[in-house]
């Protein structure tokens, strides 16, 4: 039988791509080498080239310049999450780094240069920690224009419009509370304007211009439950609906006249294509999650970054001849000898007449088989079929063990109704589902209702943590990766920009600080009994380490079996290759141990 080393995918990605202004190569982010490092590969086919050796650092969003002669990108050292902007030449030994003022966050937008490429828009909080600003740097002469957003407002840069006047950012409140805000550049001093304020408050998340400047695309959830893309024409400030599909338009890319659009399917991403009003066949793609997309100035290629249950995440391109194509692989030895398992859609009951959607990997041998009750970060995220946690999943199928991932309230993809469940309800409703979800797990005659085991990363953690202490069953084991025990110091602790999205979402740790502790896992964690590995980043900016300290020595000093495991050089998250592997590898064993021991 392989071992999980056997189903670890040959590279990893970041979610960003970039294609060369002539449609000639695609830029990406992998780890190929260790860490993720900026790599370019031929859209016609050949081997990657890379272009970056960062020591310590890791390539997050990728850009191309407009000459096609460099690309600018930013970078982060350990997960600390403060950025920096770089750029490097296709024939350049080392990028330069062009960053100004002090550690910071940077965020580049998806199209951050004008069309001449003299001027390049990014957001930072080098100013004030707690607010995100605008800034359009003058590359040629080395200056920056600073605007800065309403208050509580946090500027997320969207992209210059193709005949330089507008300058169009997003400003976020909270995941479904995002609007969208244009710069009159032509106008000395002109501060940002809201445009869709008539229109509510709701998700209002701009995409690319169109080619004539008359107006942007944009994600909405104006006209219903579910996210629709739209277009905001200037002249008339009015949003015209251009795809809406009973799920959520989730990526927007367009090129002249040609709109590229993905849906998520109940998880699955869907490709769509439009011609003026024609709709453009595509070739079928393998089922899966569309993680990035690019579009050529001339609509072809469309490349795409897909996760499939069965194939690990890997850049593939819709080429002139309509033929969907690999231009990597990262398959790893495992999947030539072990058939990987596709993931069942599952629906279970849940309070208040509410169902919660899932995926369940049941092994190809004879049942019943222990499982594992997995949980997704987020908790705006979503459980989706693809190759997670480098081949954990399916590392652990092919020892027979089950693998059980609800999307649970608070998770995106379901309606806002089902996303808004969460907020300021952290251990309360999404707790309710979990609890809902192991009464499903052991009705079903497949899994072994006795040998159930709970694992989670981030907020998945969080509710890994308060499914040990607070849900009546005798867990076989529980694992938590950088999972917050107190939220009161989660709260205290987000990144400077995030305050005010974190009052919303999960509470404001002054004036709700008893509500919050009361939710939190530390509180319980006397009632812990369950095998626990914890993993945690020394550097994490978002889950201090000192909280998993003070858990880890609770449960310790009443004889708790609790491994500890601490990455001096992570944040939240793995930045570094082999740190991932060598931690979902004593993951799988510590696992198997205690479901197949």
């Amino acid at each position: 039988m392989p071992g999980y080393r056997d189903f670890v995918p040959r590279q990893g990605f970041q979610p960003t791509l970039a294609l060369s202004p002539d449609g000639a190569a695609v830029a990406f982010s992998g780890n190929a080498g260790g860490r993720f490092d900026l790599w370019t590969v031929p859209v016609a086919g050949g081997g990657p080239r890379r272009l970056t050796r960062l020591a310590g650092r890791a390539v997050r969003r990728i850009a191309w310049a407009p000459d096609g002669k460099s690309l600018v990108f930013t970078a982060d050292r350990d997960g600390d999450e403060q950025y920096r902007l770089y750029r490097v030449g296709l024939d350049a030994d080392e990028p330069v780094d062009i960053s100004l003022g002090p550690e910071c966050q940077r965020v580049l937008g998806p199209a951050p240069f004008d069309a001449e490429g003299r001027y390049l828009l990014y957001a930072a909080n080098d100013r004030d920690e707690t607010v995100q600003d605008l800034l359009v740097r003058d590359l040629g002469e080395g200056t920056e224009r600073r605007i800065e957003p309403p208050p509580g407002v946090v500027f997320q840069p969207s992209g210059f419009s193709p005949d330089g006047r507008w300058l169009l950012a997003g400003g976020f409140r909270s995941h479904t509370h995002v609007a969208a805000y244009l710069v009159d550049l032509s106008a000395a001093g002109a501060e940002p304007v809201c445009v869709t304020a008539d229109h509510g408050d709701g998700l209002f998340d701009p995409g690319p211009w169109a080619a004539d400047s008359t107006g942007f695309y944009l994600r909405t959830d104006l006209w219903g439950e579910f996210v629709a893309a739209a277009f905001y024409r200037l002249d008339t400030g009015t949003l015209e609906p251009v795809a809406q599909h009973d799920w959520d338009v989730e990526r927007i890319d367009v090129a002249g006249e040609t709109l590229v659009w993905t849906v998520n399917e109940d998880g699955r991403s869907t490709l769509h294509a439009r011609h003026g009003d024609d709709v453009l066949p595509l070739p079928a793609i393998p089922p899966g999650v569309v993680q990035a997309l690019a579009l050529a100035p001339g609509a072809r290629p469309v490349v795409v970054l897909l996760d499939t249950a069965a194939r690990p995440a890997d850049i593939a391109v819709l080429d002139a001849e309509n033929r969907f194509r690999y231009l990597t692989d990262s398959r790893p030895p495992a999947l030539s000898v072990v058939e990987p398992v596709e993931p069942e859609p599952v629906v279970y009951p849940s309070s208040a007449g509410r169902d919660v959607h899932a995926l369940l990997y049941r092994p190809h041998s004879p049942g019943p088989h222990p499982a594992v009750l997995s949980i997704h970060g987020g908790p705006e995220a979503q459980e989706r079929p693809g190759y997670l946690r480098s081949g954990l999943y399916q590392h652990l199928v092919a020892q027979g063990i089950a693998v059980f991932a609800p999307n649970i309230a608070g998770s995106s993809g379901y309606g806002e109704r089902h996303q808004k469940l969460i907020y300021r309800n952290w251990g309360g409703i999404d707790l309710d589902d979990l609890d809902h979800a192991v009464c499903h797990m052991r009705s079903d005659p497949g899994i072994d209702g006795d040998r159930i085991a709970v694992m989670g990363g981030s907020y998945g953690g969080f509710a890994t943590l308060s499914c040990l202490a607070r849900l009546p069953y005798r867990w076989a084991a529980g694992v938590s990766l950088y999972g917050p025990a107190n939220l009161v110091t989660l709260a205290r602790a987000c990144p400077p920009t995030w305050r005010h999205f974190v009052a919303t979402v999960l509470g404001d740790p002054d004036t709700d600080a008893e509500y919050l502790a009361q939710r939190s896992p530390i509180t319980y964690a006397d009632t812990i009994t369950a095998p626990l590995f914890v993993l945690q980043g020394a550097r994490d900016p978002r889950v201090p380490r000192a909280e998993s300290d003070r858990l880890v020595a609770r449960l310790r000093e009443r004889g708790v079996d609790v491994r500890y495991e601490i990455f001096e050089d992570e944040g939240h998250g793995f930045t570094d290759r082999e740190n991932e592997l060598r931690a979902h590898e004593e993951i799988a064993g510590f696992l198997c141990g205690h479901l197949l021991g």
